[in-house]
Formats: C-alpha cells, sequence, structure tokens
C-alpha cells in the first residue's frame, strides 16, 4: 500500500488529496489565504500564505492515517503569478497573480511595440494582462529596487515545491502561461528573457509534468511527519493538472472548466497555433501540448452575483425558479467580464454587464442571465476552435460551476456538445497526485494512469430544439461587446 498526495494551489485555497494505489481519494482537506486587491485591478498573494496553509493542510489530511506510506507528490497550482526571489531565496514582493489587470501599459507595448508575430514565434503566445511577462515589465518600470534584487523567478505551484524540496523547478505547461517560453521547442526563450532584462539563471530548471524533482527537505520531512524518501514531481498549471484528472489526455480530448475562471482545453500530439492568437498554445502535462481558451471569470461571476449583490451562499436555491421553459428564453443577457477578458477578445478594459431588463425582469431571470453568459462567453472559444477545424462534439466537464445540473444543461445546449461528467470532481488536484503515481512509477505515463483511473458518471446531452433557440440568443450576444466596448 502506497499514498499520493495532490495539491491543488487554487486562487482562494488549497485543497489537498490523500489518493490511494486505486485511485480512491482517501481523505481531502481545504485552507483558505487571503486575497489582496491594493488598488483597482490589482490582485496579490503572499507566498508565505501559501505554504502556512499548506503545511497545516497536510498535517490535516494525514491525521488517522499511516504518513509513512506517502510515496510521491503532485501539486497543481494557479497559473501565471509572479514569485521573485532575492538571493536568500525570500521572496521580495507579494506576487502578482493571474487575474491582475495592471499591465495593460506592458502587454500594449509587448503586441504592438515588440509585435504580435514576434511574440508568437518567440513563445507561440501573444501578450495577456494576466501572463508573467508583462508583470517583470512592470516591476522593473515601477519596483526598479526590487526587480534589481530578483534572484530567481518562480510560479505559485512552484513556490510550494521549492519548499518542499529546496529545488527551483517549473514544468512546462505552467511555464507555457509565463511568455517567457519557446513552447514548441520547450526550452527558454532568449529573446523573451532579454526583452524582460532578465538572465537565464533566474529562471527554475524545467521538466515535464511527472518527472521527479527532488525529495523531501529533512527538516520538512520531519516537521510534516512524512517520509524524506518521498519524491515530488514538478506537477502542472491548474489547467492542465485539471485536465490530467479529468482523462483529457489524447489527441482531440476535450476539457471544460467551470472554475473561477473558465476554461476550454484541448489536447493534441503535435504542435500548433491559432494564427489570430484568440487561444493559448501551451504544452500539456501528458508530455504533448494543447489549446486553451480562457476567460477570467466563469464561476467566480455566479459566485459575485449571489453573494455580494444578493447577500446568500444559497447557490442552488437561486436557480429553483429557471424552470425548463425559461431556458434560452431569457430577456436578459449578461457579458461576464468582471475583471476583463482574455479570449478571445484579450480586453483588460472589458467589464461586465446586464443588458435587456425590463419591469418585469425577475431576480431568477437575472441569475439565468449570469449563467448563460459564462456559457456563451466559453462557446467564444469553442468557436475559434472550429475555426481551426478542430472538431469539438464533446468535452469533459468540470469546475465548481459543473456541479450545478441546470448550469450543466445550459452549457451543453449553448455548446451544442455532449459533456462527461468525471466521477472524482476533485479537479487540479487529482490530477496533481495522478502525475505524482507515474512520478513514483505505478503507472508508465500520464495516459496509462488516465485510462485506468478516470470513470464518468454522468453524460449530458444537448436537446435539438433548445440548442437551436441558443443558437439565436448566441448570435445576439456576439453583438454586445462590440456594440459597446471603448465605451468605458
Amino acid at each position: 500500500m502506497a499514498y499520493f498526495i495532490g495539491i491543488d494551489l487554487g486562487t482562494s485555497a488549497v485543497k489537498l488529496l490523500l489518493v490511494d494505489e486505486e485511485g480512491t481519494v482517501r481523505n481531502t482537506v481545504s485552507k483558505e489565504y487571503p486575497l489582496y486587491f491594493p488598488h483597482p485591478g490589482w490582485s496579490e498573494q503572499h507566498p508565505a500564505d501559501w505554504w502556512d496553509a499548506v503545511k497545516r493542510g497536510l498535517k490535516e489530511l494525514l491525521a488517522g492515517f499511516d504518513a509513512s506510506l506517502v510515496a510521491a507528490i503532485g501539486c497543481g497550482g494557479q497559473m501565471h503569478g509572479l514569485v521573485a526571489l532575492d538571493e536568500n531565496d525570500a521572496v521580495i514582493r507579494p506576487a502578482i497573480l493571474w487575474n491582475d489587470g495592471r499591465t495593460e501599459k506592458q502587454v500594449e507595448y509587448l503586441n504592438n511595440v515588440i509585435g504580435r508575430e514576434k511574440l508568437s514565434a518567440f513563445t507561440a503566445n501573444i501578450a495577456f494582462a494576466g501572463f508573467t511577462a508583462p508583470k517583470l515589465l512592470w516591476m522593473r518600470e515601477n519596483e526598479p529596487e526590487n526587480f534589481r534584487r530578483i534572484q530567481k523567478i518562480m510560479l505559485p505551484k512552484d513556490y510550494v515545491n521549492f519548499k518542499l524540496t529546496g529545488v527551483h523547478a517549473c514544468d512546462y505547461s505552467d511555464a507555457s502561461g509565463m511568455l517567457l517560453l519557446d513552447v514548441k521547442n520547450k526550452r527558454w526563450s532568449r529573446e523573451m528573457l532579454e526583452i524582460c532584462g532578465v538572465p537565464e539563471a533566474a529562471m527554475p530548471r524545467l521538466f515535464e509534468s511527472s518527472a521527479v524533482i527532488g525529495t523531501l527537505l529533512p527538516d520538512v520531512a520531519a516537521a510534516l511527519g512524512l517520509p524524506q524518501a518521498a519524491v515530488v514531481v514538478a506537477g502542472a498549471g491548474d489547467n492542465a493538472a485539471a485536465a490530467v484528472g479529468t482523462g483529457t489526455v489524447k489527441n482531440g480530448d476535450c476539457n471544460i472548466s467551470v472554475g473561477t475562471s473558465g476554461t476550454v482545453f484541448i489536447a493534441s500530439d503535435a504542435f500548433g497555433v491559432d494564427p489570430n492568437n484568440a487561444l493559448h498554445a501551451f504544452a500539456h502535462a501528458s508530455g504533448g501540448y494543447h489549446l486553451m481558451g480562457c476567460m477570467l471569470s466563469a464561476a467566480a461571476c455566479n459566485k459575485w452575483f449571489c453573494e455580494d449583490i444578493l447577500h446568500t451562499k444559497d447557490y442552488a436555491a437561486e436557480q429553483t425558479e429557471i424552470t425548463d421553459e425559461k431556458l434560452a428564453r431569457n430577456d436578459v443577457y449578461f457579458l461576464p467580464y468582471l475583471m476583463g477578458e482574455r479570449s478571445p477578445i484579450n480586453d483588460a478594459s472589458a467589464r461586465a454587464m446586464f443588458f435587456g431588463m425590463r419591469m418585469d425582469t425577475s431576480r431568477a431571470d437575472l441569475t439565468q442571465a449570469v449563467l448563460e453568459g459564462v456559457a456563451f462567453a466559453l462557446r467564444d472559444s469553442v468557436e475559434v476552435a472550429r475555426s481551426l477545424g478542430i472538431g469539438v462534439a464533446s468535452s469533459r466537464l468540470c469546475g465548481g460551476g459543473a456541479k450545478s445540473p441546470l448550469w450543466r444543461r445550459i452549457i451543453a445546449n449553448v455548446l451544442n456538445i455532449t459533456l462527461q461528467i468525471p466521477a472524482a470532481e476533485e479537479g487540479p488536484g487529482y490530477g496533481g497526485a495522478m502525475l505524482a503515481m507515474v512520478g513514483a512509477g505505478l503507472y508508465p505515463d500520464v495516459p496509462a494512469c488516465a485510462d485506468a483511473l478516470v470513470k464518468y458518471k454522468e453524460t449530458v446531452s444537448p436537446d435539438p430544439a433548445l440548442a437551436a433557440l441558443y443558437e439565436e440568443r448566441y448570435r445576439t450576444f456576439k453583438k454586445l461587446y462590440p456594440a459597446v466596448k471603448g465605451i468605458l
């Protein structure tokens, strides 16, 4: 018997999973940490808070279990965040997160002065506000003293791995979202490092996601009660880790995640780039590649509307009045751009909006508009994939939003595809545990692990009549953003 630990370092909390050799989740623990907004549009966290939450969570996770049986640890984590360390490996400033919008000027410089074609040639991607490279430029311009102190640059989950092992490491999937990686050739882009004024020595060593980067530091192992011989794998960015956890690892497989952010993730054996760069071209945790569309606010839209506007956390109750006859017949539309938007419009200044309200518009109408607006925005990325000749007829569906039967049905019909719901709804944490299993030698590779462990509990199919009604509404939705762009 052996245990494997999966870590999901999210935006609001870390979730830890204890998984046995059969793939059964034996225990889960979640520990929250603060999120700071020091200025409008900024989003930061303290890496020390992540590490403290991980340590507390691991002790609780292993309570009642034989910790000596832990063989390996794998971490999936929020992508793009800038963690800067000094010569003593101390954190220089709070981490600038994936949903931080301060880099609009730097994104403009990269895309329009350096040029999109060059960026795409260097990294397979163009600049987006959340990416790491624009954050480095912002730091160089606005915090030059801090910038000069940088000796090592890391991503959030890599900081946790560093604290576990003492190794500065990064995997290819997470590195792909930095705009510093030559994705096609899986190496740091010297051109981009030069543009950002960063020496290659400041970058962590690159690994495949299931590769072992090291074992636990003696003091960490002793403090946590874990065997020092337990290996730590490189892990993956949260979306790639979630794709592993849902079995989205073979050519053409699709996974849609409705978490805080929303993603459309399409696996590919071969490297490929969207010529318009509306979709990201990243390396996959499986060892291959993937195309991904990312919207910045997905389930976060429903959380905002329910908790901040309606002052309730009973999400299910808010959906009870959205009956079958109301689907695709709502007069209200919602643009889900609460934090700006990435794919496919790449507009940090985009704003959310309700449109079409009347005197008889109800609370349920607005809730329905939020759910449908997120689904329409996910379809935007699916349509880009289809324009590239990628047939998306089915997809896995995961994330907190996927727990809503109503939302699952709306997404299936808006996208007009069949959705498979994984039996294990553990997201990046389960993918991290699977990567740990591969690293420990339990499986030869990631696809073999997915074939053995990933099961599906439900299939949601679109209704032709309802999908046709949503087709008409999607055409209207597509007109809204161009009509209001630039007003604010």
